[in-house]
């Protein structure tokens, strides 16, 4: 496909929105770090001892501990530590409610409230504020205090046990932190809804997500399914039983290949490629109903014709015949992928006392108006002084003030 003609503008979209980003580890601050990305200004209000947890997880750098996970996922943000705990730590708190457009948290329901810092005292100020709260079960409902971590969401949102192989137990689907990402786009969106929302009437307005609801949301028919006949599906392994194949295959060299036919069309491509015209014949495989029926079969077929070739073989004669196949990558295929490189989704960028960081480039692409990443994730308080001196008036004997009573 041609690259766009359009000519990018140095204005990104959300430039001169403000966001409070008091959230931890990745779910809601994640949110954030993709307006951020678009020309928000992210606060990233922290802990004063030690900051955000999200700081330790993951491989350490030799800045202060400070991982490489929260070099990438903390990009673009300034840190404040403000003790939300205490008094005066709450006033600021509101203060800076105040003035800006939206605050994301995932605090237990009603944390916030505990310090006077709900979402009806933050509005009483500021009409216009939107409010992000991410947890495990959302505001509401019986299990809504229970804690939640992105591989209980997992679990007790379907995708778990579809995860693994028939005869085996269920698996972690990939990352164990799907869901927390997962949820963060989720709450992008809702926040995106709401300033849209906001431009009409003047009003902001809470955005309420639960960790499960995100990943139940991506499950296809699961759940029509189930109310039309009862259908409980079951782990898979490495296909799937709505269509055939469509599924992994072993290639020659040791590697893998992922192939999909999803249409009649489809695997009559694929059956010439692998010079077998015949089983898309009507007597044969031609409908997706032959194929599912005779699954064993089909895939024994498929699996003969990529194992007796090279990965990089079977992708060639697969896109000779237009059919849908990719490789499984490692992280070393892909940082070696020239397509990756020709899509910038991978970004080299340096950070104070670690040196040059990759970290996975910005999504989406706009043309007129893209995102980019200014800077990896901050030292704790880096812009303490700024920020509170230019959003709030204090001066430095404020701040000095403050930093000894352990508010910030």
């Amino acid at each position: 496909m041609p690259r766009t003609e359009t000519a990018p503008t140095s204005a990104r979209p959300l430039e001169g929105i403000r966001v409070l980003d008091a959230g931890t580890f990745v779910a809601a601050p994640f949110a954030t770090t993709i307006l951020s990305e678009f020309g928000a200004e992210v606060i990233k209000l922290e802990n004063p001892q030690g900051g955000d947890p999200w700081r330790r997880y993951g491989t350490a750098t030799p800045r202060d501990g400070d991982t490489l996970a929260w070099l990438s996922e903390a990009r673009n943000k300034r840190s404040v530590p403000i003790n939300l705990r205490v008094p005066e730590g709450a006033r600021l708190f509101r203060r800076l409610c105040a003035e800006s457009d939206v605050v994301v948290e995932n605090f237990r329901p009603g944390k916030l409230e505990s310090w006077g810092l709900g979402y009806e005292e933050l509005s009483a100020q500021n009409r216009g504020l939107i409010l992000l709260r991410v947890t495990g079960y959302g505001q509401t409902g019986p299990y809504a205090h229970r804690p939640g971590f992105a591989r209980i969401a997992q679990a007790f949102g379907g995708l778990t046990h579809l995860a693994g192989m028939p005869d085996g137990p269920p698996v972690t689907p990939g990352s164990t932190s799907l869901a927390d990402y997962v949820t963060g786009l989720y709450g992008a969106i809702g926040i995106l809804v709401a300033l849209r929302a906001r431009d009409e009437t003047g009003l902001g307005q809470v955005v309420d997500i639960g960790l499960y609801e995100s990943i139940f949301r991506l499950l296809d028919e699961l759940a029509p399914a189930y109310a039309w006949d009862g259908t409980v599906r079951d782990r898979e392994g490495t296909g799937t039983k709505l269509a055939c194949p469509h599924g992994h295959f072993p290639t020659s060299d040791g590697k893998w290949v992922a192939i999909a036919c999803t249409s009649d069309r489809m695997f009559a491509r694929l059956a010439a490629v692998m010079n077998q015209p015949e089983l898309s014949q009507p007597d044969r495989y031609a409908t997706v109903a032959a194929r599912i029926a005779d699954r064993a079969v089909v895939d024994a077929l498929v699996t003969h014709f990529t194992s007796g070739q090279s990965q990089a073989e079977v992708l060639l004669a697969c896109e000779s015949g237009d059919v849908p196949c990719g490789p499984i990558n490692t992280i070393a295929d892909i940082f070696n992928d020239p397509h990756i490189a020709d899509r910038e989704n991978l970004l080299r960028l340096t950070a104070d006392g670690v040196g040059e960081v990759v970290v996975p480039g910005v999504v989406p692409k706009l043309s007129r108006t893209p995102g980019r990443v200014d800077s990896l994730g901050p030292r704790l308080g880096d812009a303490t002084v700024e920020v509170l001196g230019a959003v709030l008036g204090l001066t430095p004997v404020d701040l000095v003030t403050l930093r000894e009573r352990g508010v910030v």
